[in-house]
Order: structure tokens, then C-alpha cells, then sequence
């Protein structure tokens, strides 16, 4: 579920944000508004992000090698790292840049009316591509907050549609005053502080996600509730309890367990295998991403 509704996400961002792009160029070129070469940028950078979110896919899919045993399930977070630092340099900094030139040298607008009609269809389809992120997204938020989610969702592409798609709503918003600012005013300097408004915005959201991408690229482990899950599961039969256990995510899907339980005293090699297979298996019922697991019978000394 969390790769089919992630790549139907990625797919309506991709098309939104296409045709967006092309829309924003042409508007600065019949405008010259810096806000809409801003956002064009915007739109591009994130047109690439998609195309490399869909890579990261395809890539994690690759069988497992001697090289790499646990597969290549992390090129999903690798991806979107190199997706949040793109709308950081792309956006955001170039953003800031031709802000600051716009408030520093405002130029006056040609045809603002046509920026502004670009403007208001650009955020009907953002809001239809950001729409289906969240429907695509509610089936694995549960009942966390959408904060929540971001912060604790092992699948990554969700949360980076969501905020690269709310990111490009109020960016538009952003420009959209800008240029209306602009025209009642007379004074095109308002489409230089709507352009740095936007790079704030992107910045803000850009870092969000590169520490959100790093903590995953390196290893997150389960969370509390799932742990306890695990815990549980683990410390029935002929299990007395868990001495300790690791967890680490090496992939959205795939979840790796390794444990040192104390067995019951005086069970036999027979028992103590059957035992370690229950565990195993009532840990996979309960946690279907829990594919790896390595549980290491032992004495419970602290009873010695």
C-alpha cells in the first residue's frame, strides 16, 4: 500500500507540477515578474524531485547482492535526501537570491492580469496534486497528527509530496500577492518581497525534510508502540522475557529485528527452535514489515 499510494502521489505532483512549470515560464516571460520566475524554478525543481522519488523506487527494488545482503531498500531515503537538498539550492536560494535583486532594483510588471490568471490555475492543480497526497496518505497516518506523520513516517515519499505540494500552494499564494500588491500599489517592490516570502517558505520546508531524510538514511528504529508490540510478542510460550532487543528500518517495507530472549530452563534443542519459530512468526503477524529477524536464545541470569 505505501508504494502504490506513494507513486500515485508522485504521479499526480509530476503532471501538476509539468504543467505548472511551463505555465510560470511563460508568465515571467510576458510579465517579467520575479515572483513567477521564482515560482518556475520552484515548479521545475520540484518536476525533478518526482522524477528522482520514482527512481529511488525503482532502485530500492533490486535484489539483495553479497555486497549489499540487506538489499537496497534505503535508496528510497537517499532519494528524497537529495530531493530536500534540490528544493533547498533550487528553490529556496535561488528564490532569496532574485528577491533581494527585485527589492533592491524593482522592476515594474508587463501584463500583470496574465501572471495572475497563471497564478489562479496553477493553484487549482496544486491543489488537486496536493489533494491526493493526503488521500494517499491517510491510510498510513492512523491516527497521528499530520505533523506526526511527517515526523514519523518510514515511507518517504509521502511526507515530501505533502510538503513540497503545501510548499508550492502557499507559494503561489505568496506570488499571487505579490503581483496584486504590485498593481494596486503601483509599486512592483511588493513582487520582490512576495519572491523572498517564497524562499523563506522553501527553506523552511527544505530543512524540515533534510533532517526528517538524514535521520532515516541513517537508521530509525521502531517506535514506541510498535517496540512494546514487538516486546510483547516476543516475551510469551516458553520465552520468560526479553533480555534485549535492537530494531532498524534498512527500508520502508522492511523492518530488522535482532533480540537476546531468556528461555524457560530445561528445554531441549527441539523446544527451544520451536519456541524461537513461534516468536518469530507471532511478531510477523503483528508487524508484516519485520522480514529480518535474528533472536538468540539465552539463559535468564538475573534468576541465577
Amino acid at each position: 500500500m505505501a508504494a502504490n499510494g506513494g507513486t500515485k502521489a508522485i504521479l499526480a505532483a509530476l503532471g501538476a507540477n509539468a504543467g505548472i512549470a511551463v505555465a510560470k515560464f511563460v508568465g515571467f516571460l510576458i510579465t517579467g515578474s520575479s515572483s513567477m520566475l521564482a515560482e518556475s524554478v520552484h515548479s521545475v525543481a520540484d518536476t525533478s524531485n518526482q522524477g528522482l522519488l520514482l527512481l529511488g523506487q525503482r532502485t530500492a527494488k533490486r535484489a539483495a547482492t553479497k555486497q549489499h545482503p540487506f538489499g537496497y531498500g534505503r535508496d528510497r531515503y537517499f532519494y528524497s535526501f537529495i530531493v530536500a537538498l534540490m528544493l533547498f539550492t533550487l528553490g529556496s536560494v535561488f528564490a532569496l537570491y532574485e528577491g533581494v535583486h527585485k527589492v533592491q532594483h524593482p522592476e515594474d510588471l508587463s501584463s500583470p492580469l496574465v501572471a495572475v490568471a497563471i497564478l489562479v490555475v496553477a493553484i487549482a492543480l496544486e491543489t488537486y496534486s496536493f489533494a491526493t497526497a493526503i488521500k494517499e496518505s491517510r491510510a498510513l497516518k492512523g491516527e497521528r497528527t499530520w505533523w506526526g506523520f511527517i515526523r514519523q513516517s518510514k515511507t518517504p515519499e509521502l511526507p515530501v509530496v505533502l510538503l513540497e505540494d503545501a510548499g508550492a500552494l502557499f507559494g503561489l499564494v505568496f506570488a499571487l500577492i505579490g503581483v496584486g500588491l504590485s498593481v494596486v500599489t503601483g509599486d512592483p517592490v511588493w513582487d520582490g518581497i512576495g519572491t523572498l516570502m517564497i524562499g523563506v517558505l522553501l527553506g523552511m520546508i527544505a530543512i524540515t525534510l533534510i533532517i526528517e531524510m538524514k535521520s532515516l538514511l541513517i537508521g530509525e528504529g521502531s517506535g514506541e508502540s510498535e517496540l512494546a508490540t514487538i516486546e510483547r510478542l516476543l516475551a510469551q510460550g516458553d520465552v520468560e522475557r526479553v533480555i534485549h532487543v535492537r530494531t532498524q528500518y534498512i527500508g520502508p517495507d522492511e523492518l530488522l529485528i535482532a533480540a537476546k530472549l531468556a528461555m524457560r530452563t530445561g528445554l531441549g534443542v527441539t523446544e527451544v527452535a520451536r519456541a524461537i519459530d513461534d516468536a518469530e512468526r507471532r511478531v510477523r503477524d503483528a508487524v508484516p514489515a519485520a522480514r529480518l529477524m535474528y533472536l538468540e536464545p539465552d539463559l535468564d541470569r538475573s534468576r541465577v
